[in-house]
């Protein structure tokens, strides 16, 4: 079993170097009304009068319309009274304002996130980050975040590109060869995906998660699986009480045939972690053994904990239509 370690990026860098600039843009605001009121702005704030501290924004920008710290200072004190809509609004203007600046971008996904609008969200992210990257070509930190981005996208092509891009700029970093393994995994690319898992392992032979991987990966290939054992163990020996590297295990010597070893570790893995996969795999072994029952129960809280599996369900359903003759794959 792969363990999902691909997560976004919420550029907590980028937010707080938004925060910096936050504070460090009074210097551009050149209308002394309107610094004032900026700066009262900034003080309730602080004090925790968010009403009037929209107020002093609003007061801010009858002076100076366009300053970018007062209109996003704005949107920030709208968030924080739920005024939603207008928070929008402002955030809107100023992307308009400043195409090219990272900050609304940034505090609009946030924005977005609280409202649970996914898509909305991952978009602004994306905007922030390829801005981020134009300005700093060589931040690696940038491309990591954009790359997760693209994987939670599933937009593999572009994820291909910027980790291509990380290990073009860092050629000794292991997570760049990973995260291309993931990529063409997900690409149906397995010798490509072998390729780059055996670089990460040569940059960085001690990671647990990539030599559980290519074992895995190995033993759904169906090829070699000797070599696969001697993976996992590996990862094992580095995180003994990790559930999905003891599935990857279990179904490693169900591969082999070994079906009462298989057995053993598979329940072990299923006592850890409550997870479709490991369930499928458990009912897959206890089929091998005519325990038609067991087989039954597992599949069925597989298929429950995630019931997009067709193939989970047409084991379920061959089974009660062949009740145990033959096995339901």
């Amino acid at each position: 079993m792969l363990k999902k370690s691909i997560r976004i990026l919420l550029v907590a860098g980028l937010i707080l170097t938004c925060s910096g600039s936050i504070l460090l843009a009074s210097e551009k605001i050149i209308n002394p009304q309107a610094l004032s009121h900026y700066i009262m702005g900034v003080l309730c704030d602080d004090l925790g009068d968010v009403e009037s501290a929209i107020k002093e924004y609003r007061k801010a920008l009858l002076t100076d319309n366009e300053a970018m710290a007062i209109r996003l200072n704005l949107a920030i004190s709208l968030i924080r009274k739920n005024e939603l809509p207008e928070a929008e609004k402002e955030l809107r203007r100023l992307i308009k304002l400043y195409p090219k600046a990272i900050e609304p971008h940034v505090v609009l996904a946030i924005l977005y996130s609280a409202q649970d609008k996914v898509d909305l969200a991952m978009s602004e992210y994306e905007s922030a980050l390829k801005e981020a990257a134009n300005l700093n070509p060589k931040d690696i930190d940038i491309y990591r975040g954009l790359g997760s981005l693209y994987l939670k996208q599933k937009k593999l092509k572009e994820a291909e590109n910027v980790y291509r891009i990380i290990s073009a700029l860092s050629p000794a970093d292991p997570q760049a060869h990973f995260y291309l393994a993931v990529v063409y995994d997900e690409l149906k690319k397995p010798d490509l995906c072998e390729e780059e898992l055996n670089k990460t392992l040569k940059l960085s032979p001690e990671d647990p998660e990539a030599l559980n991987y290519l074992g895995y990966k190995y033993a759904e290939w169906n090829k070699n699986l000797n070599q696969a054992e001697r993976l996992i163990k590996k990862a094992l020996s580095l995180e003994p009480d990790n559930g999905a590297y003891i599935d990857s295990l279990g179904w490693v010597y169900f591969k082999k045939a070994s079906f009462k070893q298989a057995k053993r570790f598979l329940e072990k893995a299923a006592s850890l972690l409550e997870d479709p996969v490991i369930y499928d795999h458990l009912g897959d072994v206890y089929f091998k053994l005519q325990e038609i029952e067991k087989a039954k129960s597992s599949w069925q809280k597989s298929w429950q904990l995630d019931p997009k599996q067709d193939s989970v369900k047409n084991k379920i359903e061959a089974l009660n239509k062949n009740a145990g003759n033959a096995h339901p794959n």
